[in-house]
């Protein structure tokens, strides 16, 4: 089942704004109208699955349907594209690194950092996995944003979404860090199949919580992209070869257009005018 679906989908990658480009990728592709296509088309994709899960209302996404949030320009997505070229899959990685700390990250909106009784601990735990990162001088991150197309939930994209992310943060030199998931559609537990598993501290599980913005339960659970579940370790290892050539599409900068406006013009005729001159 997992290589029929490699066949009918593909990867693409949007990067972050002003992004330094990591050497390791082979088909960098710097094109806006490009960019900002697989980004809408993103964002519709979270905005339908997102709205018929009731997790936002229609009222919270844009006049065609998107549901767009501040951190999606700064963030890494891994699409899954179909033959038509249309999102199917996603999976947004946050870097944080040089975060302050847990009230630098975007966890610290979630309903449990206001719990009365676990808020403090689970505080207290996601500014460990900071520190255990800096400690071990890997990156750190969140990871969000998982929304599949309902007509491609029952085949390995669920699965091979999360794999290609793990992929692609051993590419970007490993990272560990925090994910928010829910129990809807089993995406908690096959996250912790995959080898995600549960904030702890003071030798305490960090619990389940309801989300009333999203209104379900939800539990933030911790990763680390160095150990995933042996198991899947081939799996990862295919995907890292499919990633090194998949489009890693980001927006122009300035230097790259100012580039090709100089290269297309004709240089200027410097020696008549010098002749001129000295005439």
């Amino acid at each position: 089942m997992f290589f029929r679906a490699r066949s009918q989908t593909s990867f693409a990658i949007l990067t972050p704004a002003r992004l330094t480009m990591p050497e390791v990728f082979r088909n960098v592709d710097e094109n806006n109208r490009r960019h900002t296509h697989l980004l809408a088309g993103m964002q519709r994709l979270r905005g339908s699955v997102y709205e018929a899960d009731g997790a936002v209302h229609r009222s919270e996404l844009t006049a065609d349907g998107r549901h767009r949030i501040s951190v999606d320009d700064n963030s890494w997505h891994v699409l899954s594209l179909d033959r038509s070229g249309e999102v199917v899959a996603c999976l947004r990685f946050l870097e944080a690194s040089r975060a302050s700390g847990f009230d630098a990250l975007r966890v610290r909106h979630a309903a449990l950092a206001r719990s009365p009784e676990h808020g403090a601990r689970f505080r207290r735990a996601v500014q460990r996995e900071m520190d255990r990162a800096r400690s071990t001088s890997i990156g750190f991150g969140e990871v969000g944003g998982w929304a599949v197309r309902e007509d491609h939930r029952l085949t390995p994209e669920s699965l091979r979404i999360v794999l290609a992310t793990y992929a692609l943060l051993e590419m970007l030199g490993s990272c560990s860090g925090v994910a928010t998931a829910t129990f809807r559609h089993s995406s908690a537990t096959i996250l912790r199949r995959i080898g995600l598993s549960t904030l702890q501290m003071d030798g305490q599980e960090i619990p389940p919580y309801h989300d009333p913005q999203y209104g379900c339960l939800m539990q933030i659970l911790r990763f680390d992209s160095r150990f995933p579940n042996p198991k899947y370790r081939a799996w990862i290892a295919s995907l890292t070869a499919d990633l090194l050539n998949s489009p890693v599409v980001c927006r122009e900068n300035l230097t790259s257009v100012f580039g090709r406006v100089w290269r297309g013009m004709d240089a200027p005729p410097l020696v008549p005018a010098l002749q001129e001159c000295n005439g």
